[in-house]
């Protein structure tokens, strides 16, 4: 593994544990050349995805640029890291097994909408509003107004 800060390919790992649930390995390794010290996942990956975007165009799958994004839409909310990192090895896994390597990139916000649903709402909202590219406050309001369960007020005489 390459060194990130000076570029040696030989360096060493100091040590090795399981990570997210046991579905990757932690590996802290350091460099003899340059003393710089950092960490690696090594994760399972059963077949290379191609996103297929709105507009046609095909990219590779980045696990990064899905993480990033979940992470923007919970930034501040109480939800546990370790959550986070399984949630998000639950949507690579499932998207893996789906069966097709080309995935259009609405499967995989409707995916990450359900799991963020299951785990937090506002950021559950806040990945809706780009995801769904709302433009006004009633764009917010009418997709509140979906989330809401219908109450039944019973009118009463006074």
């Amino acid at each position: 593994m390459r060194c990130p800060f000076c570029g040696n390919i030989e360096t060493q790992v100091k040590d090795s544990r399981p990570a997210e649930d046991h579905v990757s390995i932690r590996r802290r390794r350091l460099c003899p050349a340059c003393g710089g010290r950092f960490t690696t996942y090594e994760r399972v990956q059963l077949r290379d995805l191609t996103v297929v975007k709105k507009n046609g165009r095909r990219e590779e799958f980045d696990r990064s640029k899905l993480e990033r994004s979940i992470r923007i839409a919970l930034r501040k909310r109480p939800v546990e890291p370790e959550r986070v990192d399984q949630m998000i090895s639950g949507i690579v896994r499932r998207l893996e097994s789906m069966g097709d390597s080309d995935i259009k990139s609405d499967v995989i916000g409707t995916i990450v909408m359900e799991a963020l649903s299951r785990i937090d709402t506002v950021a559950y909202v806040r990945f809706a509003s780009v995801y769904k590219n709302f433009q006004a406050a009633d764009d917010f309001e009418d997709f509140v107004a979906e989330l809401r369960p219908t109450e039944t007020v019973a009118q009463g005489e006074d």
